[in-house]
């Protein structure tokens, strides 16, 4: 009779080890699910901004400041905001195609860009936005190609010259150096410090720099630029210090 107890026993016992194990599961599950969906939202979140940000400023700056005589200015202007349209279209249908497909990774859509076209744009766009002086060189072979999704690749450019503009003092000096092996954004900003540069990768992660927490942000850029450099099979690294401003470099 004891031996019918003990086992009866020792199967409720078993019973409700699994099924407290399967309760775990299934919260932990939940808790991955969840945070792939904010990991969706904030980066599209983050890669909407710029377009955004950029077709306002030249918008608003023909309304503030018109002039119908500089036909090249507005025109400049119109076609920025054009672009910067097109690419929300885009961002827009990707958001669309990996809801119907429900992908669990991001696919990146690559063709061959040439370096030496393709970035000026980008300098310009990140110039027309900022609220202080900039100065952004660029270096680059005229022969520079390189195999990247257009939508992702210029967002990293950009997320990289964007940090750069934010912390630094007010004249901001920038050089950008490309070839077909990589590419480099050196800038004469307020620096990283050393304990820090582990952690800037990590999603949500803000380096406290003192007088420039007021600095907004959500801590996602360098996380997702991390992410779209490794989906590529690039790599990225960061040399900085503190006062003397700060270099990434892709290794293509």
């Amino acid at each position: 009779e004891m031996g019918g107890v003990i086992i009866t026993s020792a199967i409720i016992a078993l019973v409700l080890t699994f099924g407290f194990w399967y309760l775990l599961r299934v919260i932990a599950r939940q808790r991955t699910i969840e945070e792939m969906k904010d990991d969706f939202t904030n980066n599209m979140t983050h890669e909407l901004k710029t377009p955004i940000a950029i077709a306002y400023a030249a918008n608003d700056s023909l309304l503030q400041f018109p002039d119908p005589g500089d036909e090249a200015r507005t025109k400049k202007y119109l076609t920025a905001a054009l672009e910067q349209l097109s690419k929300l279209s885009e961002l827009v249908e990707s958001i669309l195609a990996m809801s119907m497909e429900r992908r669990k990774h991001l696919a990146m859509d690559k063709e061959n860009i040439n370096l030496k076209e393709f970035l000026p744009k980008i300098i310009e766009q990140q110039k027309l936005k900022a609220e202080k002086t900039c100065e952004i060189s660029l270096e680059c072979q005229r022969d520079a190609v390189v195999e990247a999704d257009p939508t992702h690749f210029s967002n990293v450019i950009g997320n990289l010259i964007d940090n750069s503009i934010k912390y630094s003092g007010d004249s901001v000096i920038i050089a950008i150096k490309a070839d077909s092996t990589g590419l480099s954004v050196s800038d004469n900003g307020i620096g990283i410090p050393e304990k820090s540069l582990p952690d800037i990768w990590s999603k949500f992660y803000r380096v406290p720099h003192g007088s420039k927490t007021e600095v907004r942000g959500y801590g996602i850029g360098l996380f997702y630029v991390k992410s779209i450099v490794d989906k590529h099979g690039w790599r990225i690294g960061v040399v900085s210090r503190q006062g003397k401003g700060s270099t990434f470099t892709i290794k293509f």
